[in-house]
């Protein structure tokens, strides 16, 4: 096992380089040392803004801490309630559901390491409260962002402007209840 320890450490423990550790050395700094600048690397991340689990625990592994000690640290930031996946994501679908797709926010928050059932538990929160728009108003606002005159559009614009939100995560049926009222898909 490997972990890194700053030379006042290394002075102040007696470690040398090629030597063994004894067993009260390793666990002095295990317990006193890398747990305790672990637990404050963590409180100092959450200082500037929220991090959900995972991403707490690829920080910690990118600061070389062993196992055992991110997981406690982990485990002590939770305990506070500092660290909450759902919400994490509640807030995430509340801020980007007024310009976003559910599936583009899903694979967001997948990507950020919540798992699918906590996405689904924030979903079920925020629809509860009206923090979320109907995907069909957000297609409606893309298309007047995109300057999209559907009563004009060619069949080719259409099926562009399809595909455009498509790539955007929209479900084809909510897409072409939006841009098919207007435009003769089924040429």
């Amino acid at each position: 096992m490997s972990f890194a320890l700053y030379k006042s450490e290394l002075r102040t423990f007696g470690i040398r380089k090629d030597s063994e550790l004894s067993p009260e050395i390793y666990d002095e700094i295990m317990d006193k040392v890398l747990l305790k600048r672990a637990k404050l690397r963590c409180m100092n991340l959450l200082k500037s803004r929220d991090y959900t689990e995972y991403q707490l625990v690829t920080k910690l592994k990118q600061g070389l801490y062993p196992e055992e000690i991110i997981n406690a640290a982990v485990a002590y930031v939770i305990s506070f309630g500092y660290v909450d996946d759902i919400r994490f994501a509640k807030s995430y679908i509340e801020y980007a559901g007024q310009t976003k797709s559910k599936r583009q926010i899903e694979n967001v928050l997948l990507r950020k390491g919540i798992s699918k059932e906590n996405i689904r538990q924030a979903y079920a929160q925020c629809s509860e409260e009206n923090g979320i728009a109907e995907e069909e108003e957000l297609i409606k606002k893309l298309l007047e962002k995109k300057h999209f005159d559907r009563q004009n559009a060619t069949y080719e614009e259409c099926q562009k402007m399809v595909g455009f939100l498509y790539r955007k995560g929209f479900v084809l049926d909510e897409i072409y209840k939006v841009v098919g009222s207007y435009c003769s898909l089924g040429q």
